[in-house]
């Protein structure tokens, strides 16, 4: 057997051309379907869990799956924006406590997600390292984002203009980390928090300067430090310090501030059902949804197109078994000369059978390996990739 074997690998080296094109051949036959099912499993099994554990979601009317995936996912385009207005009215309610979001902008490539201490407490989120926020331009950081920038408690992160052309937008807010949240396996890891001053403070509607001495008239009620327009107050802080952050104010009501999405989270399934019947109306900008139902309908397109993939990877891997049976076939063919030769000098038929099947049983066993290397590496770094092409 060891001469058969012998036979067998320096057959594989010598044709080494044929060798690599039946390989390479079979690993794409082989990884695409595999990639395939592990990619949708994946994707069902983190969107499932993350959907059912959030009761419902409150955004502006558009595309229910935009506004799921970007709530729970952070991924995809921000949807149309809601008002602080539509938490508080849900807050006054009684029938749900909401968790406000604002996810616009981004830090060094990380999307920046405003919200409130409920939603650390809502997602079980725990500070690993350093402290949790204390002041407008604090933020912690995912564990993956921490590792990505290798940034930690003491650091700064400084955030992304949201229009470099756009010379009166605000200004990037050089952010403060204080804290770096414990892994979770879920997207929650991939983001920086903030609160939602902060946010608010990046949307332009607050900000920090310097303080003048001269009086200015400040209309009853409105919701502005008082500051005038000198040349000292053009120049915005980009940093919040000890010194500067009691500058920091907001103009207008905080009703009127934008948010992104809210998360309800009622008190019961009577309130459930109450508050569901509150944004039937026609007339109300706002909806509500629940993240299970649209998951679901999202995991129907997403086997639809499953369905479509595999009946590719049949046909493809027929195609792939013409090709490999028309290579033998002609390989033998060229080898006709080098069989008799072999067969002269006193190989049997079944010596030169068994060459011939570890010769295939080799390359067989190759393309599983890099096959499934293939699929674990399309199965880790494919995911953000599925999301994206639902969201598109």
């Amino acid at each position: 057997m060891s001469g058969v074997l012998l036979l067998a690998r320096r057959s594989i080296r010598y044709h080494f051309g044929r060798t690599l094109l039946l390989t390479a051949c079979l690993t794409l036959t082989f990884s695409f379907p595999a990639s395939v099912h592990l990619l949708v499993a994946r994707f069902q099994a983190r969107a499932t869990a993350r959907a059912n554990a959030t009761p419902l979601l409150v955004g502006a009317k558009g595309s229910r799956f935009g506004l799921t995936l970007h709530a729970l996912s952070f991924q995809g385009e921000t949807p149309e924006l809601i008002t602080m207005g539509e938490s508080v009215r849900i807050r006054e309610s009684a029938l749900a406590t909401p968790v406000p979001l604002l996810a616009r902008f981004r830090a060094r490539g990380h999307l920046v997600v405003g919200t409130t201490p409920d939603y650390y407490r809502f997602r079980h989120l725990e500070i690993q390292r350093g402290r949790s926020p204390a002041r407008i331009g604090d933020c912690l950081l995912g564990s993956s984002t921490a590792a990505h920038l290798n940034a930690g408690p003491g650091d700064r992160v400084t955030t992304e203009s949201e229009n470099l052309f756009n010379l009166a937008g605000p200004s990037p807010l050089n952010l403060r980390v204080t804290g770096v949240l414990a892994p979770t396996g879920t997207e929650d890891d991939t983001v920086v928090f903030v609160d939602l001053q902060t946010a608010w403070v990046l949307e332009g509607i607050g900000h920090g300067h310097s303080e003048t001495n001269g009086p200015v008239n400040v209309p009853p009620g409105a919701n502005v430090r008082p500051h005038s327009a000198s040349t000292s107050n053009l120049r915005s802080h980009s940093d919040v310090t000890d010194e500067n952050q009691d500058s920091f104010h907001f103009h207008g009501n905080e009703a009127d501030f934008p948010l992104s999405a809210i998360i309800a989270l009622p008190n019961d399934e009577k309130s459930e059902t109450l508050l569901m019947g509150r944004y039937l109306t026609p007339g109300n900008p706002a909806q509500v949804l629940k993240p299970s139902e649209v998951v679901q309908d999202l995991m129907g397109i997403v086997f639809d197109t499953k369905r479509f993939l595999d009946l590719s990877a049949v046909l493809f891997g027929a195609v792939t078994c013409l090709l490999v049976g028309l290579i033998v076939a002609l390989s033998l063919r060229l080898r006709k000369q080098e069989l008799e030769t072999m067969f002269k000098l006193g190989c049997s038929r079944w010596t030169i059978v068994q060459i011939q099947s570890i010769e295939l049983l080799a390359i067989l066993a190759m393309s599983l390996i890099l096959a499934t290397f293939l699929s674990i590496l399309t199965n880790l770094l494919g995911l953000e990739w599925i999301s994206r092409f639902l969201v598109g």
